[in-house]
């Protein structure tokens, strides 16, 4: 999804409200009166679903993506080097933000052909606009998801095995998808750790072996790991196969 429509979809939500808002101010006048309709009712309870909707928003679109893969592989990459604090949490989600927008690009792009465009231009619904965003979300967190990890849901929900994918309601996908990114995330994990601790052991018994003792081997086994992986450009191979992951 470009900006451009981006920045156009605000727009054109943003206006009429800031207008209503603006010509309602002089004269603003708020009671309570009671719901006498069943219509009146509805409407309520859409807008109580609406809002509802807006606070999960964020949280929604961090699982349904890459970023839970991307921001716990730099997470272990930190702890793994021993930094401490460095990088700090905010490069790290910043980073892991935008990795996730280049990753998530052609999926946005085709939900911007396939259901903002339309329905910016009153071809079609906003339910039906709602459930084509939904195909490509679906489609990538199922080609990421584990088999293991969709029987489990659908068995939990006491539906039968799929066959395809049309076949996986959206409930039982997002966990198993979550669950298989955190698992690919720990493996990763796993191996970024392989190497900076073997260089821990190996710094920890030559210093024993020099009776060196009160020294703490971080202080020599510290600068030993980040010279290491700046000479291998580790940035570069842990981004580069983080994105291929996806692919």
């Amino acid at each position: 999804m470009t900006a451009h429509r981006i920045g156009l979809l605000f727009l054109l939500l943003g206006l009429p409200g800031l207008a209503g808002a603006q010509s309602a101010l002089p004269g603003l006048d708020m009671e309570l009166t009671p719901m006498n309709s069943p219509d009146e009712v509805a409407t309520g309870l859409r807008i109580l679903a609406l809002l509802t909707v807006l606070t999960l928003a964020p949280a929604i679109l961090v699982l349904m993506t890459s970023f839970v893969r991307v921001v716990v592989v730099l997470s272990f990459l930190r702890q793994a080097l021993g930094t401490q604090q460095t990088p700090p949490n905010q490069v790290i989600i910043g980073l892991s933000l935008f990795l996730t927008l280049f990753i998530m690009a052609p999926v946005w792009q085709q939900i911007d052909q396939e259901a903002l465009g339309p329905y910016l231009d009153n071809q079609i619904s906003f339910q039906e606009g709602a459930m084509r965003a939904l195909e490509p979300a679906r489609e990538f967190m199922f080609a990421q998801a584990g088999d293991r990890e969709v029987r489990l849901f659908m068995n939990l929900a006491g539906e039968d095995k799929p066959a395809d994918l049309s076949e996986i309601p959206t409930r039982a996908l997002i966990p198993a998808f979550v669950i298989s990114e955190l698992k690919t995330a720990f493996e990763i994990g796993f191996l970024i750790y392989i190497p900076f601790l073997i260089i821990d052991m190996v710094v920890a018994s030559v210093l024993m072996s020099m009776g060196m003792m009160m020294l703490p081997p971080v202080m020599i086994s510290l600068p030993m790991k980040l010279i290491l992986f700046v000479l291998v450009d580790g940035w570069y191979l842990i981004v580069g196969s983080l994105v291929e992951s996806f692919q």
